[in-house]
C-alpha cells in the first residue's frame, strides 16, 4: 500500500527540516512524500532542493502562488498517486518513526480512514509539551458539538475525496474541520481510532492562535453545519470547550 503524504509549505525555512527528517526516518518506505509551496520568499526551496536527493525519487514538490493552505492541500491531494493520503504541516514532525507503518496495519481491516492522538510543543522547547490532544472519546455524534478527531492524525483513502469532496478552499481556519463532517458525519465512512501518538505540533498555528481565531471558527463550524443540512447552534458547540480545558493538564 502506498502512503501519499502531503505538506504544504510558505515561507517555512525554521521548521521544514524537522518536517523532512520526521518522514525519512520513517520505517515504511512506500511512501509517496509531496511538497506544495506557496512561493516562499525565505531559504525554504533551497531547503527542497537540499533533501530531494535523499528521498531518492520519492519525493514531488511543486512553487507557485496559491490560494491559502487548503488551496495547497487539494493541490496535493490531486497529485498524490498513493491508496492513502494524510497531511503533515511544515512546522510538525512525526512523534516517532513507526508512525506510518501502524497506520498501514490499520487499512488491512477494510476501513476507510484511520485517525489518532497528536501533541502539542513550545516551539522553542520541543521537549516540553503543552497540551495533549487525544481523539480516543471521538464518536460521531460528537460532531454536532464541533468535536473532530486530530485532522494532522487523519489519513484517508484517496476515493473519499473523490467521491465526496476537497478541501474548501474559502474557509480560512476550519476547512478541515467541514470536510471531516463531510466524510464522517455525512457519508459515514468507516473509520478506526489507532491509540498512538502520531504527531508532534509546534503551538502557534491559526488555529491555536487565541480568542479571535476561536471566533473565527465558531462561525465557520456554524456555516458548515448550515451547508451539510445539521441543526446545531453556538450553545452545544461552546460546550466542547469544557473538555479542551482538560486536554492542558494531561500526562
Amino acid at each position: 500500500m502506498k502512503i501519499s503524504i502531503i505538506t504544504a509549505t510558505w515561507n517555512s525555512d525554521k521548521t521544514l527540516r524537522n518536517t523532512f527528517e520526521s518522514v525519512l526516518k520513517q520505517s515504511y518506505k512506500d511512501i509517496e512524500y509531496i511538497v506544495i509551496d506557496g512561493a516562499s520568499k525565505d531559504n525554504t526551496i533551497n531547503i527542497i532542493i537540499e533533501y530531494e536527493p535523499l528521498f531518492k525519487g520519492r519525493l514531488k514538490w511543486v512553487s507557485e502562488k496559491d490560494k491559502g493552505i487548503y488551496d495547497a492541500m487539494n493541490k496535493g491531494i490531486r497529485m498524490a498517486t498513493g491508496d492513502v493520503v494524510g497531511i503533515l504541516n511544515s512546522d510538525d514532525f512525526f512523534t516517532s518513526n513507526d508512525v506510518i507503518e501502524k497506520v498501514v496495519a490499520e487499512f488491512e481491516d477494510n476501513i476507510d480512514a484511520v485517525y489518532g492522538d497528536i501533541h502539542f510543543v513550545n516551539p522553542d522547547n520541543l521537549q516540553k509539551c503543552v497540551r495533549y490532544y487525544s481523539s480516543k472519546i471521538f464518536k460521531r455524534k460528537l460532531m454536532r458539538m464541533g468535536f473532530m478527531p486530530a485532522h494532522p492524525s487523519f489519513y484517508c483513502r484517496k476515493e473519499c475525496f473523490e467521491r465526496f469532496g476537497y478541501y474548501k478552499t474559502d474557509y480560512k481556519i476550519a476547512a478541515d474541520f467541514d470536510l471531516l463532517l463531510r466524510f464522517i458525519y455525512v457519508n459515514c465512512i468507516r473509520t478506526k481510532y489507532l491509540p498512538v501518538y502520531m504527531v508532534t505540533m509546534r503551538t502557534g498555528g491559526a488555529s491555536t492562535d487565541g480568542v479571535k481565531s476561536r471566533m473565527v471558527m465558531m462561525n465557520e463550524h456554524l456555516r458548515s453545519f448550515k451547508e451539510n443540512g445539521i441543526k446545531t447552534n453556538r450553545f452545544i458547540l461552546s460546550l466542547r470547550y469544557f473538555y479542551k480545558i482538560t486536554e492542558y493538564f494531561r500526562k
